[in-house]
């Protein structure tokens, strides 16, 4: 019994100096400091709705370059949308942001770095925890598709000075319905989108990150860059709101047909002229 007892010890102590060596292989040190909260920074003379390309005005003014046929899409897109639908934006039926619209950071973000995959989280539509594997590894075969898409990144040491400030990552396998921003510009339907990102904080600032992507589509005529940033909460406990989509979700999709609910509970047509939604399966004779 005491020699079981002295086997079971050893492992047990084994297994822990494994677990230690493992802890301590993660130097904390090579890595940026991205602990914290990061909301968009402001833009000087911004107004409107949040725009993908922060530095351009929102709508039109992206200038998104679209394909004729993607062009057209969101010509038509913005039309329903100033008649008072939804347009081609999927969020008010609760839908993901998905890739890249995620980044546009409608809710606070938090960016956790660990030795073998960086979290970036952000509470939008739905808790949106993309996965950053940064371990060397190959593209998976069979890729399951996702709003977020699948993100393989590698740290580089731009300085040669053995800590790590820059992470460059690319995201493929995704699903939609996807747009940028509420304007409504379309990614292509077929899902193939390429994203690549560079993030990497201020030099002289280090409360300011910036996320520069490009996103590779075949509804864009070339590949699309835009520059991102984001400003550290001074709090060290920042408050975390909780944002649930489906809580006050006024917004009703029938069919292709969006509608409303109106303060006293009743649906209501959400455009000019909007025909009733299919009342067949309901009993429409007069009460008794």
């Amino acid at each position: 019994m005491p020699r079981r007892n002295s086997i079971g010890c050893i492992a047990f102590a084994t297994a822990l100096l494994a677990t230690v060596a493992i802890a301590y292989a993660f130097d904390d040190a090579k890595y940026p400091n991205l602990r914290g909260q990061w909301t968009r920074a402001p833009v000087p003379g911004a107004v409107g709705q949040p725009a993908y390309d922060p530095s351009k005005p929102w709508g039109r003014g992206q200038q998104v370059p679209l394909t004729a046929e993607y062009q057209a899409i969101f010509e038509a897109n913005l039309e329903d949308q100033a008649a008072g639908g939804q347009g081609s934006v999927p969020w008010s039926s609760c839908l993901a942001n998905g890739m890249p619209a995620i980044m546009t950071v409608f809710q606070p973000m938090e960016i956790v770095v660990m030795p073998d995959v960086t979290y970036v989280m952000i509470d939008q539509i739905h808790d949106s925890h993309r996965r950053i594997y940064t371990d060397g590894r190959e593209w998976p075969q069979g890729l399951e598709p996702s709003f977020d898409g699948y993100s393989i990144g590698r740290w580089i040491d731009q300085d040669a000075n053995g800590r790590y400030s820059l992470l460059e990552v690319e995201t493929r396998g995704f699903k939609g319905p996807r747009v940028y921003d509420a304007g409504g510009a379309l990614l292509h339907r077929d899902n193939q989108s390429v994203i690549k990102e560079r993030f990497y904080l201020d030099k002289t600032d280090p409360n300011l990150l910036y996320d520069q992507i490009t996103v590779i589509d075949h509804a864009l005529t070339r590949p699309w860059t835009v520059t991102k940033s984001f400003r550290r909460a001074a709090s060290a406990r920042p408050w975390w709101p909780e944002y649930v989509c489906a809580d006050g979700q006024s917004h009703v999709q029938i069919g292709k047909e969006g509608y409303f609910f109106s303060a006293d509970g009743l649906l209501m047509p959400a455009k000019k002229d909007q025909p009733p939604p299919d009342l067949r399966y309901f009993n429409q004779s007069p009460k008794q």
